[in-house]
């Protein structure tokens, strides 16, 4: 199936209808609050929101071919998940989000490095979302992440 996927649209018609809903609105919420310069692709079987190769000619440096990274978004077997590379690259960000998180969500957030588990859909702080979408332009996002590529 996964192959098959080759656009975000392709990504949302294979959805059950449940999470459909859910991923249009996370998609709608990312794609009005983004910053100018990130482009929506697919991105490693998710919907992706990526410095271009017109804006950072490098690309990610685990596949040069690849466009940089920032977003993803997935339906996963038992949640949506959100991967924010911003959180895991800068840590007053991510004191940002879980404070706010705390503050509008009912119950713990779940939550790895980068990856925001959202296991109930009717729980989802879009409003918070879209915040964090605008919080950081591929031009910060480039510096944060070639500053985080040189500390290594």
């Amino acid at each position: 199936m996964a192959n098959k996927i080759t656009t975000p649209k392709d990504y949302i018609d294979q959805l059950p209808a449940d999470r459909k809903k859910v991923i249009r609105k996370l998609r709608t919420t990312l794609r009005k609050h983004l910053p100018k310069g990130f482009q929506e692709e697919m991105n490693y079987n998710m919907l992706g929101y990526v410095v271009p190769h017109s804006i950072y000619p490098a690309g990610y440096h685990c596949n040069t071919t690849q466009p940089l990274p920032f977003i993803n978004l997935a339906s996963q077997k038992n949640f949506v998940a959100l991967y924010h590379m911003g959180l895991y690259a800068d840590k007053k960000l991510l004191a940002w989000f879980t404070k706010n998180y705390a503050a509008k969500v009912e119950g713990k957030l779940d939550m790895g490095k980068s990856c925001i588990r959202f296991k109930k859909m009717d729980n989802i702080p879009y409003e918070l979302i879209g915040e964090l979408a605008g919080k950081m332009s591929p031009q910060d996002w480039i510096k944060l992440y070639e500053k985080s590529r040189s500390s290594k």
